[in-house]
């Protein structure tokens, strides 16, 4: 590792001059950096490092900004996601972050890639002000050998995180005092008026989604798995609550990642090196492998402490519901490293159903498997949200909506040619309710989802029987080993029939009006693939 730097030091096109530049220090180094200068910081009974986030203790997708540019800006899905900011404005941010660094006492530089396949790995540069972050990014990012990073020469994408130091709200374009630019064209990323530290991991992964489909690759928002020996390779695509880290965790199964995936012409590859893991309600018995990679190395973000034992309480979400470890991906021990794997046999799209009308396991055609990448359906259920009384039907495109830089039918028609081109099946996965609405019908139990997940890995559910469902079109599986025969066909799982039915029809409606949005620049066999 280089040694701290003492004088000025030229980090990019921007002088950044102050007293002190920690570049690439170890993680005890940053342990030591953390608890003399970060507020809230400790040491975990497990030896993690538990730190504050501050004020922000999640993302801030409202005050995300993307530069307008001529190279680009007729490929931005331009909207809510992707908000224009003139470049003018772009760099006065930049600017600004770039003074305010040039204040500190010291900095931390943190090099390392994102992408595990050399041919498309990016060489990214994190220049900031709290040891907590520059941990994290040594953490997320793939680390290189020592001999690599004594030869790293200039990166290919810079983040300028300036912490809390806040954008100044009489900038064009403002709108609070936190702002998180992107130049896809400087490949440069500005974090203004926050300390969450996945901003950066965010950040990263948008620019991939930019850069890969140009390439003709497919990043994805999803976790991957693959059996012993490296065959059998599965993709699990889910919003939160749907299962996705839980089942891609599977113990007689090897994890490639657990979020963020590139599909290429020759197999797929993991963009990070670490895993951020949900902590809330943590326990050894239900997530082993992540509750034993809290460790040594190991970040616990905005967590609940015994301050006298040192014990974290990871059930109490006072401080915020969420709580996150972020470890290096060799802690999980049946990890692939290098994170590098051949084409996928089997795409699950995961969805937690609280209308209680999908099937357990439905298989996809291309068409089909386009849509509901699409759709990227899930739902939300009673008492998660003020106002919510209800099952809410939510949907966020390619189970990612919020880290999309292009139009979502660009990675839909990336998957379908893969899919084809590859032959992967595609199955979509209910992992919500049964036998009524939420309130009234009961959850799939876990035990019968894995038996599921079981039958697509070992084949069998290739060769078991199906039938069409009128409302959506797909071919559901009627049987599974494992799983009762009668919870295989939603309806006879209900009382009554009509109130099946009706809600059945009313989803599907939810399912046209959501995808109305999309139908400009979609392909007519996509359009045509959703419900009757």
């Amino acid at each position: 590792m280089k040694p701290p730097m003492d004088h000025h030091v030229d980090l990019s096109d921007h002088d950044i001059q102050v007293r002190r530049v920690l570049r690439n220090i170890a993680p005890a180094q940053l342990y030591e950096e953390a608890l003399k200068y970060d507020r809230g910081s400790a040491i975990a009974d497990s030896g993690a490092l538990i730190i504050s986030s501050g004020a922000k203790t999640g993302r801030s997708p409202g005050d995300k900004r993307v530069a307008v540019h001529p190279d680009s800006k007729d490929q931005i899905w331009w909207g809510s996601i992707n908000v224009p900011l003139q470049e003018n404005n772009f760099l006065i941010n930049l600017e600004r972050a770039v003074d305010y660094l040039n204040t500190r006492e010291r900095l931390y530089v943190t090099d390392g890639y994102a992408g595990w396949d050399p041919r498309y790995r990016l060489k990214i540069r994190v220049i900031c002000t709290r040891a907590y972050h520059a941990l994290f990014m040594y953490n997320m990012l793939i680390r290189p050998p020592e001999e690599e990073l004594e030869d790293f020469g200039e990166p290919d994408f810079m983040i300028y995180n300036a912490g809390h130091f806040p954008a100044n709200r009489h900038t064009a374009e403002m709108t609070s005092k936190t702002s998180i630019d992107l130049s896809f064209e400087r490949r440069e990323m500005v974090i203004l008026g926050t300390e969450y530290a996945g901003e950066m991991k965010k950040g990263v992964f948008t620019v991939m989604h930019y850069l890969m489909p140009n390439a003709g690759q497919l990043s994805m928002h999803c976790s991957a798995n693959t059996a012993a020996d490296l065959d059998n390779v599965a993709l699990f695509f889910g919003l939160s609550g749907t299962g996705k880290t839980t089942l891609s965790a599977d113990p007689n199964r090897r994890l490639v990642g657990d979020d963020e995936h590139v599909w290429s012409d020759r197999g797929v590859f993991n963009i990070e090196g670490g895993c951020y893991a949900k902590c809330i309600g943590l326990t050894e018995k239900n997530e082993p492998e992540i509750y034993r990679s809290i460790r040594y190395g190991t970040i616990l973000e905005n967590v609940v402490y015994d301050p006298d034992r040192r014990q974290v309480h990871y059930d109490d979400g006072s401080i915020t519901e969420n709580t996150r470890a972020a470890y290096p991906i060799e802690f999980i021990p049946n990890a692939v490293i290098p994170c590098q794997v051949g084409h996928p046999r089997n795409v699950i799209f995961l969805t937690c159903d609280a209308f209680g009308v999908l099937p357990p396991v439905s298989r996809l055609t291309p068409d089909q498997a386009m849509y509901h990448f699409i759709s990227g359906y899930t739902a939300k259920v009673a008492g998660t949200e003020v106002g919510v009384t209800e099952p809410s039907a939510t949907f966020s495109a390619c189970f990612g909506a919020a880290f999309l830089a292009l139009h979502p039918s660009r990675y839909a028609e990336l998957m379908g040619e893969k899919i084809r081109r590859h032959q992967a099946r595609v199955w979509l996965v209910n992992t919500g309710w049964s036998g009524g609405p939420y309130g009234v019908g009961s959850r799939f139990s876990l035990p019968h989802t894995r038996a599921i997940i079981d039958g697509i890995h070992d084949g069998s559910l290739d060769r078991a029987p199906a039938v069409r469902d009128r409302h959506f079109g797909f071919d559901m599986i009627t049987e599974c080993p494992g799983v009762p025969r009668e919870l295989m066909m939603p309806e006879g799982t209900w009382s009554d029939g009509g109130a099946y039915r009706s809600k059945a029809r009313e989803l599907a409606g939810l399912f046209k009006a959501n995808f109305k949005k999309f139908e400009q620049g979609t392909s007519a066999g996509i359009r045509q693939a959703g419900p009757a």
